[in-house]
């Protein structure tokens, strides 16, 4: 397994090692110890699991304290551009967001840490997107951001009028206006 740095303080990229013969493949998709060895210190609760199909595009959502939810996230069939946004106020890259490919093939896994808005587009067909949360949903403490906000300005490889969005996405608040998370 094969940590990879990211561009945010506490997002870790995952490039799992996959073992593969002439009946297939087989890979650990998750084992305690060897993600504590990598700095993921989590004990997660729930496992979550959506279906899109092509071109629909899911976020950026994330909930507040006490509720806040770390996510251990990798797609099993397909492929989507998967989004993260640091709205950690005292972060030093706070406001700044990176893109990510995960997909069945490359099977890579992103660690997602508390303060962070997540999101992402399927650019296959379809695709199953799984991940793992330390915190169960809490619908009281659930906040987003509108994913196709100007100041953030995250580039999606289609037009966003393209897209396939929910009407509870559309209706997010923009980065200026959505719920801050709290100073440290």
């Amino acid at each position: 397994m094969k940590k990879i740095q990211t561009d945010l303080e506490g997002v870790i990229l995952i490039e799992p090692t996959v073992w593969k013969d002439d009946r297939g493949y087989f890979f650990e998709s998750y084992q305690q110890a060897r993600y504590s060895e990598l700095g993921i210190e989590c004990s997660f609760v729930q496992d979550n699991e959506a279906f899109s199909t092509a071109n629909v595009i899911r976020g950026l959502h994330y909930q507040l304290p006490p509720f806040h939810q770390a996510k251990l996230v990798r797609v099993i069939t397909g492929k989507v551009i998967d989004a993260v946004v640091d709205i950690r106020p005292n972060s030093p890259t706070y406001g700044k967001h990176q893109t990510f490919v995960l997909s069945a093939e490359n099977k890579h896994q992103l660690f997602v840490p508390a303060g962070f808005a997540h999101g992402y587009l399927t650019i296959s067909e379809t695709a199953v997107f799984a991940y793992k949360c330390d915190q169960y949903y809490a619908a009281d403490h659930e906040g987003g951001i509108r994913l196709d906000d100007p100041t953030l300005n995250i580039q999606w490889p289609k037009p966003f009028r393209d897209l396939i969005v929910s009407e509870k996405d559309l209706a997010m608040p923009t980065f200026s206006e959505h719920m801050k998370w709290p100073s440290e």
